[in-house]
């Protein structure tokens, strides 16, 4: 239960700040700009700079710091396992630990340190996009990015629809299996105690209430879409029209000059 609550993929927190209202096709520009920055940071540095970065999105967007570290709980042990990958299995010079194959170099626990932090620093920064974006903000953003491949006959306005009702949906099924989970455990459920293998054989009975639940609420979804006379984008007109304004255009300025600055970085450290 405390797994699930902890899940933070998906959701939106309303808000009124400057990075709330900037038009949803820069801020996903400019998500892709700090994965490339992120990825091409290789020293302290660089990496100094990214959390600055990251730490200055959140204030803005008036989002505490433990809200955003809340959701890197689920994944926690897929960070320890990367962490322990490049401390034990990477190789170097300067040995720090050794016991008969066991091998601790010092490039291996500064390996360990940037890439946990880039997990982190990236799993922090795309949650961010959907913290500050709603869904319906994301899917005009996508379907007006994606809109030339509509020249080649691609579903673009469905891609997009199709996306934003997953992300959308992922607190509501969240939420249906703590219903679940609690009901179950009033009657007698155990989903804690033993080793791993008995726990997950203790999720098995989740997954059929869970499924069917899911496929009750996408039977009512696409009623209620077929009562509205949803036929798709076409001849379809917005009630919210996407418009630039001076302060995205200055927000794409400044993520260009972080991925440059990265840049001159990543070439003088190395």
């Amino acid at each position: 239960m405390a797994v699930l609550k902890n899940i933070t993929l998906g959701q939106f927190f309303p808000g009124d700040t400057v990075v709330h209202r900037l038009d949803p096709r820069v801020k996903l520009l400019l998500t892709f700009v700090y994965i490339t920055a992120l990825f091409l940071a290789n020293g302290f540095v660089a990496y100094a700079l990214m959390l600055v970065v990251l730490l200055s999105c959140l204030f803005l967007s008036r989002i505490s710091p433990r809200a955003a570290l809340r959701g890197l709980r689920p994944i926690l042990i897929i960070i320890l396992i990367t962490a322990f990958l490049n401390v034990f299995f990477t190789g170097g010079e300067n040995v720090v630990f050794e016991f008969r194959f066991i091998v601790v170099t010092l490039d291996g626990i500064v390996t360990a340190v940037f890439m946990t932090f880039r997990l982190m620093m990236l799993i922090v920064g795309t949650f961010l996009l959907t913290y500050t974006t709603s869904p319906i903000a994301l899917t005009d953003g996508l379907e007006s990015m994606l809109s030339p491949l509509k020249r080649v006959r691609l579903p673009i306005h469905e891609l997009a629809m199709m996306m934003s009702i997953a992300l959308r949906f992922i607190p509501t099924l969240i939420d249906e299996t703590d219903k679940i989970m609690c009901a179950q455990r009033a009657r007698g459920a155990d989903f804690e105690s033993g080793g791993l293998i008995k726990r997950a054989r203790s999720l098995v009975p989740l997954i059929v209430p869970l499924f069917v639940s899911a496929f009750r609420r996408a039977d009512e979804l696409a009623t209620a879409m077929e009562c509205r006379c949803y036929h798709g984008g076409e001849g379809r007109t917005r009630m919210n029209v996407l418009r630039t304004a001076a302060r995205d255009y200055l927000a794409l300025m400044c993520g260009a000059v972080l991925v440059a600055a990265i840049a001159v970085l990543r070439h003088f450290e190395l």
